[in-house]
């Protein structure tokens, strides 16, 4: 059985079978040390019976206001392990974090617009795509993200989850 646990320094030597994968968008050891040291307790681990690691979370807790929420950096689960709900595990647990701890309005993430698995992944869990970031992703294949959110239980009205109707560009993010 996987078990969740939080994050232990030497983890982020085990990546490997994780992140080493055309769809994961990785993050470098500097990130990651960053995450740690400012959220350790949204940064959540997936652990195989063996010992080996095959998902993890990154998350985080920003903004202000209204616009105080939970955030996903990362979330990858390795390839031989998807399909079998534990991107949902991984995403629930910073659910209850953003809401339980972090007291926040929703729960937001970016996803690369041509990743239309991800997308209804994501739609699946309860996100909406809330709007688009022009050239979000750059380096070789510049490419529009999504910005999609879930609303949580102190948005009452759900005002956080409401469509744009032009997109934005990155320059022009709030956080």
């Amino acid at each position: 059985m996987t078990t969740l646990r939080p994050l232990r320094m030497d983890d982020l030597f085990k990546f490997n079978n994780i992140n080493l994968d055309v769809l994961a968008e990785t993050c470098n050891v500097p990130f990651c040390l960053q995450h740690i040291s400012q959220w350790p307790e949204a940064f959540a681990v997936a652990e195989a019976p063996d010992g080996s690691l095959v998902g993890h979370m990154l998350g985080k807790a920003e903004g202000m206001g209204k616009l105080w929420h939970g955030h996903v950096s990362a979330v990858t689960v390795a390839p031989t392990c998807r399909r079998l709900g534990l991107a949902r595990t991984l995403m629930e647990d910073l659910d209850k974090l953003s809401t339980d701890v972090y007291n926040a309005h929703f729960v937001d993430l970016f996803v690369r617009a041509s990743n239309g698995l991800a997308i209804g992944m994501y739609e699946s869990f309860g996100y909406v795509k809330y709007r688009r970031v022009l050239g979000y992703y750059s380096g070789d294949d510049v490419e529009d993200a999504w910005d999609m959110r879930k609303a949580l239980p102190r948005d009452k009205n759900k005002e956080s989850t409401i469509p744009l109707d032009h997109p934005i560009r990155p320059e022009d993010l709030e956080w």
